[in-house]
């Protein structure tokens, strides 16, 4: 309950923030209205900010307060001064991983779940997290667990955060964007509503943004995917290629166990669910492929 309740706070706090960053937008450029309903027209720029406002001003304020949503999500404890040798080797590996890297020192932290998963988040590759599962440490060995602290710090180091984030921008602004083009047209045109935004427009809008919603999310998954192959290979030169195998053959282990990291960390994780909807949906590749992935590129190196 405590997840749900930050979670609905944190969005409608993002609402209300974009709602006044769109009143003044609208006041000082004087965007007016973004539908004239009595003339019959849509104003395009003003829909199109509309759409960016609230399109990219959601993802960014997400990566802004990625890693405080981390750290509340799943109650992840940063590790400000080892305990023991154990807090002691994760901050030390993470730290010359980064250093190797060219990046700022992460913050290293350590949540209680009994899977094995690790994520990366943090709104720049200088200020950016780096969390452990205590199942991973307790499930795999200090080469495993090198391997995927390598992957994490990767994806930082790639800017895979940012990146996505812009991505996700663009993609939910022209969701958006057309999503009120039909809501509009099948409630002025088809309906013939004249009087202002009726029943019409809020069921068609929400419907449009559901169906471009699932069929944009392809776009974000696939450059998903590409990522965690470009995590890995940082995994690999920061680790070593045969830890990094075999980090990813331990997770195949775990693959049929639920999950219990939140939705918004699991993109950036070292282990991502199928789910049911098939490849097109998936955020991470294959275990297998990624095993397959990482065998090729030291069978090319070998030759080259």
């Amino acid at each position: 309950m405590k997840r749900i309740g930050l979670f609905l706070l944190t969005n409608l706090a993002v609402i209300v923030v974009l709602m006044i960053v769109w009143f003044v937008l609208s006041s000082v450029f004087g965007l007016g209205r973004t539908m004239d309903y009595q003339a019959g027209t849509i104003n395009l720029t003003s829909t199109l900010v509309l759409a960016a406002v609230f399109g990219f001003g959601g993802s960014l304020i997400s990566l802004l307060i990625s890693k405080w949503m981390a750290k509340k999500s799943v109650g992840a404890q940063v590790i400000e001064t080892p305990r023991n040798e154990s807090e002691r080797w994760l901050v030390e590996t993470v730290q010359r991983q980064a250093r190797e890297a060219g990046i700022g020192m992460p913050e290293v932290a350590i949540y209680d779940s009994p899977e094995i998963n690790a994520f990366a988040t943090g709104a720049s590759r200088n200020k950016a997290l780096v969390a452990v599962s205590t199942g991973l440490l307790s499930s795999m060995t200090r080469d495993e667990a090198e391997a995927v602290l390598g992957h994490e710090v990767g994806h930082i180091a790639n800017g895979d955060m940012i990146t996505l984030t812009l991505i996700q921008g663009v993609v939910n602004t022209f969701v958006i964007f057309f999503a009120r083009i039909v809501g509009f047209f099948v409630d002025r045109v088809l309906l013939k509503n004249e009087e202002g935004p009726g029943i019409g427009f809020f069921v068609t809008t929400i419907v449009a943004e559901i169906v471009f919603g699932i069929l944009a999310s392809t776009i974000v998954m696939w450059f998903s995917r590409q990522r965690e192959f470009r995590a890995d290979d940082a995994g690999a030169r920061f680790a070593g290629r045969e830890k990094m195998i075999a980090a990813l053959e331990r997770l195949k282990v775990n693959y049929d166990r639920p999950s219990d990291m939140p939705a918004q960390m699991t993109a950036f994780g070292i282990f991502g669910r199928t789910g049911n909807f098939g490849r097109l949906f998936m955020s991470h590749p294959p275990l297998d492929e990624r095993i397959a992935a990482l065998r090729a590129a030291a069978g090319h190196a070998r030759t080259a």
